[in-house]
Formats: C-alpha cells, structure tokens, sequence
C-alpha cells in the first residue's frame, strides 16, 4: 500500500529466520546488527576527531575513547533491548510517549544528528578518493551521491548479503590498521598512561567532545533499536531472554572492534605526529602527506583504503538512520530510494558550500564539527532511552536493574554537562568584555535555551508525571465494520489499508458478491523488515497489521459473510498482484486516494500499477 495510514516504520532491515540448532550456529544467527552500527563507530567523522586528538595530546585522550567506547556499548545494550522487548524503534517509542509538540523538535534535532553524520562520510569518502586517485575533492563530494544506489543493490539481495558486504569493509579497514601499526611502531608504556584519566580543558575538551559524540552516535541508537528486530525469534520469555543475551555478544564484539579501530587511529596521529613535533595535525589530507614524508608510501597508502572503506560503509548508518527517524517521528512513509536520496542530498550541499566558499582546507575543520554536533544532540536521545528502558509497565520482566539504571544516567549526566560547558564557554566567548552580541548570537542563545528547556522536559517529566498513554498500534483507530449489502461475483478480493475508505470497499465488494461469496481480504506490510525479509517479518508493524486484518475478517463472518485474511510484506503493489492472481478471484476492490503528481511520487500509486499486473476486474473505490 502506498503510505496513506500514515504510520512509522518499525524496522530498517529485513527479518532473519533463526535455525533450531543450538550453540554456536544460533548464535551466528543474530551476529549481524551491531556491525552494521559499528560502522557508524569508525567513520570518517571518528577519523578527524582522533587525529586531532592524538596529534596535539598524544596518547593523553585515550581514556576518552576508551570511556565512550564503554558509553557506547551500555547504550546500545539499551537500544537493542528497546527493539527486542517492545518491538519499537526509539523513534516510534517517543511518538508513542511524547505529545507532538516534544516529538517534532526531537525529529529535527534527530535529522540534524544525521546529517552530520552523513556529512563526515560524504567529506571522508571524498577525500579518500582524493588521495588514492587524484579526484578533486568537489568531484568526489558529487560521486557520493551514487552511495544511495549502492545501498539499495544491496538491500535488494538480502539482509545477509549486506552484512557480508559490511563485515567485509570493517575487516578491510582492521587489517590496514594493523598493517600501519607496524609501521609506525607507537612506545607502550606512554601508550598504556593514556588510558588514566586527566582534566579536560579548552581544546582538549571540545576535541573530547568531539570524541564523544562521534562514538556514542546519536543516530545509531535509533538504528539498533530497529536492527535488533532483524531475527525471527520466540515472542516468549525464554525466545526475548536469547535474543537480549546473544544480541548482547553480537553488540560488545562488535563495539570493541571499532574500539581498538578508532584507538589505533589515535595511537596513529600520537605515534606518527605527536611524537615528531607535528602537533597540529587536525586534517585527514594532511595527515596523508605527513605519513608519506615520514613512513614511505605504504602507511598513506593504507590509510587511504581504510578511509574510502570507512566512508563507503557507514554511509549505510545515516541513510538508513533517517529512513527510521522520519517514518517514527512524523508517521510519514515515503519511498525508500527518494528518503536515501534526501539523507544524501542535506549531507552533500554543506560540504559542496564549504569547497565553493570557504576551499577545500575548510573541509577538515567541518569533519571536527559535525562530530560537536553529533555530540550536543545526544541528550535528546540517550535520556528518553533510558525512560523507555526503565518503564516497569512497558518493559515488564526486562526493565533495567538499578544499577544499570544509575550507569546509564552517570553516562547521560556526563555527556550534558561537557556539552553544557562547551555551549556556555561558547556564548561566553561571544558576549565579551563589552557585553555585546550579534542578532545571530541572540537566535542562537534562543534556540539554546529553548533547546535546554526541552531537555529539562524529557528529563524530569517521566518522574513528575509518568505518561501512561499506552503502547497502542501503529495503526491507533481501526474503523468498525457496518453490514454491507449486494451480491454479484462468487471469490472477491479486497485491499485493505485500515483507513476511512475500507469501509466503502467493502460495502462495493459486497455489492457485487453477497453473502454467497467468498471475500478474500488483502493487506500488505511495507515496513523496511517486511520489504527485505518477506515472510520471515515478525516485526512490531507485520505483527499488528496481521491482528488488525483479523478483526475485519471475524467481523465480515460474524455478519454472516465468508472471508479469509491474506497478510503480505514488501513492495504493495507485487505482493497485491501476487495474491490476486493466486487466489483465483474473479474481481478485486481497491481504494483510491486520489492523489496524484508530487504524492505519487512520494507515496508511490498503488492502484495504477496494481491494474496493471493483475488479469481481472478492478473496482476502484474513492
């Protein structure tokens, strides 16, 4: 169905079915998720921020990394229990919770997150092909925008094909490290100091911070908590107990590999540059040359492929990121291909602005930036998590215990406050001894107090006032069916979409059947799990929809009608063909929305192509 119900996707990827073989080979089959958002640990973005940090402090901010990197893993532990116990995304989670004054800024401020993200792999990504072949850096910017075809090839070929593909690209940028670390050959003990913690201030804090937020991404949290949904496990207390255990190895492995990647870049800049008094290294580019002076050509080399490979990968993360923001928080479901291509096109104008205006040495200074950004947006993401997380009611037996509760919100308490005190020594700097600001400096001390107020909401209200608005559907109002009139063909099909207008197909199949005969109702699941998966979906949205669909068909036979449900998951207009034309029907009743234009090709028209595909009648109702 085109996406007329308005209604959020529940899952990025499809559903993997999980064999009955225990040990290790049922273990393999939730391996898979957390790499796909590890990628998102290892990116471009990363790249920038580590090596800043290891040029101008050595190994000093190794403890940094290393506590967002346990950051990082609690978070997603959270995330993935999320999507396992309640069958939502965190996006779908906080539509559910939140009225929609709280969730349409949340929505914003998640699509600021992720085109920052996207921004650091579209600058990464060019600079990679920049160094490795020569393209001009504005070329290579343009040449991104061909990763969104990229991802829909693979999305296409399977769940499994994808994380091939990916664990593919993590392996490639791994070994390329390793290779660099036996050149450069870092001292151990100055290294093994790095891990103790230190005072972080001025420029050591807002590269932290940089730190920070480009490894405890904001976006990825809305993406595990939707991956973690892939596999096709029990719903029972001893199924959702294994998918959280096994979830959680798939999560810390993959985690510490991009751990000791991002380390290793670090270790990089701290050995490479640091050490010989290169201590203001803070762009990607000129690291390359540095390496070439210092190490010969095979350490720029490999470094130039473990950047291409980390900006081809966690592409991925943003484009899919925002595919599941946008359908959970504003419940609008447009064509996947088009929602990539946005995601890509927000990322690439920044970056293609910044070379017009500004020159290419400007683009470094933006990677370090975006990653600031990608850490001021994390409270808005961590703190309502942990509210999910920790709901008795909705979470039942799988409610966080106490003390991963006070972790998470030790956790949440420092990233707000580093960010508070990097805003306030900010605005600070502004006002100056004189007192003055700009108009602009006033909008923007507006939009941060507006912004600090939000958080002060999402923060307290939960323990002033628990919201108890209950899970619902997707599909919150489902028409009640009237009895329906007429006779005429003996097998119907009908395509249903749970709106206003089911109401009016049916009374026109009716019409035409009676009450001798046989309605077959059809209704398709387009979230992303049933788009890539098919059957196998078992997802909150397939779950719901099958129930709903239901319900109209023991209506339809408790009014003396002959009915059966007949459920699909993917492409509407397929599916619909498939099941009409299998049924042997000899008339199928279809709702028109009549839109046309722009909403088709947003939304997609179902009816026209479905008359198409298909050898009866069809009735079009609007």
């Amino acid at each position: 169905m085109s996406s007329t119900d308005h209604r959020s996707l529940s899952e990025v990827h499809g559903t993997v079915a999980v064999p009955v073989a225990k040990g290790w080979r049922r273990l393999l089959a939730f391996i898979g998720p957390a790499y796909l958002v590890s990628v998102g640990y290892m990116d471009p973005g990363n790249w920038a921020t580590d090596i800043a940090g290891g040029s101008a402090f050595g190994y000093k901010l190794l403890w940094v990394l290393l506590m967002s990197n346990l950051m990082a893993l609690l978070l997603q532990s959270l995330s993935a229990r999320l999507g396992i116990v309640r069958g939502l995304d965190l996006a779908q989670a906080s539509r559910h919770t939140y009225p929609p004054w709280v969730n349409l800024p949340l929505y914003v401020l998640a699509e600021i997150a992720i085109a920052a993200c996207d921004l650091a792999e579209v600058i990464g990504m060019a600079i990679g092909l920049n160094l490795l072949f020569g393209v001009p850096l504005l070329t290579g910017v343009l040449i991104t925008a061909a990763d969104a075809l990229i991802i829909l090839f693979l999305m296409n070929r399977g769940m499994r094909v994808l994380e091939v593909f990916i664990i593919s690209l993590v392996a490639m940028i791994g070994l390329s490290f390793l290779a660099e670390m036996f050149i450069v050959r870092p001292e151990l003990s100055p290294l093994l100091q790095g891990f103790k913690p230190s005072m972080l201030e001025g420029k050591a804090l807002y590269i932290a911070i940089g730190i920070i937020g480009a490894t405890v991404m904001p976006h990825n949290l809305y993406l595990h908590s939707s991956l973690v949904q892939t596999r096709m496990h029990g719903r029972d207390g001893k199924g959702i107990r294994e998918a959280l255990r096994f979830n959680f190895i798939d999560t810390t492995v993959a985690l510490n590999i991009a751990f000791l990647v991002n380390a290793a870049i670090l270790i990089l800049a701290a050995a490479a540059f640091h050490r010989t008094g290169h201590t203001d290294v803070a762009e990607i580019d000129q690291a390359h040359a540095l390496l070439r002076d210092l190490f010969g050509d095979l350490a720029p080399m490999l470094f130039a492929v473990a950047l291409i490979g980390s900006g081809q990968s966690s592409t991925i993360t943003g484009t899919l990121a925002g595919q599941i923001v946008m359908e959970g928080y504003l419940d609008l479901r447009i064509r996947p291909w088009l929602r990539r291509l946005i995601t890509r096109v927000i990322a690439i104008v920044p970056a293609v602005a910044c070379i017009v205006w500004y020159g290419e040495d400007s683009l470094g200074e933006l990677l370090v930036f975006s990653q600031v950004v990608l850490s001021l947006q994390l409270g808005f993401a961590v703190i309502p998590l942990i509210h999910f997380c920790s709901d008795k009611q909705r979470m039942g037996e799988y409610v966080i215990k106490p003390w991963v509760k006070v972790l998470a919100w030790i956790t949440a308490s420092i990233i707000v406050v580093l960010n508070a005190r990097l805003v306030v020594d900010e605005i600070v700097g502004w006002i100056g001894p004189d007192g003055g600001i700009t108009l602009l400096q006033g909008l923007v001390m507006l939009v941060v107090a507006a912004a600090f107020a939000l958080l002060l909401y999402v923060t307290f209200k939960p323990f002033i006032r628990p919201d108890r608005k209950g899970e619902g559907h997707l599909h919150e109002t489902v028409p009640e069916l009237r009895a329906p009139t007429g006779r005429r063909y003996k097998r119907i099909s009908i395509a249903v979409d749970f709106s206003a207008i089911d109401q009016r197909s049916i009374d026109a199949a009716v019409a035409q059947g009676g009450t001798e005969a046989e309605y077959i109702l059809i209704h398709v699941t387009e979230s992303a799990a049933a788009r890539y998966a098919g059957p196998l979906s078992m997802d909150h949205e397939t779950v719901g929809d099958a129930a709903n669909l239901q319900r109209y068909v023991d209506r339809m036979i408790e009014l003396g009608y002959r009915a059966v449900a007949r459920t699909g998951q993917g492409h509407s207009v397929r599916v619909i063909a498939e099941i009409v034309n299998a049924s042997e029907c000899d008339l199928l009743v279809m709702g028109g929305h009549g839109h046309r234009g722009l909403k088709d090709i947003l939304l997609g028209a179902t009816v026209d192509a479905v008359r198409h595909r298909v050898t009866v009648p069809v009735l079009i109702v609007r």
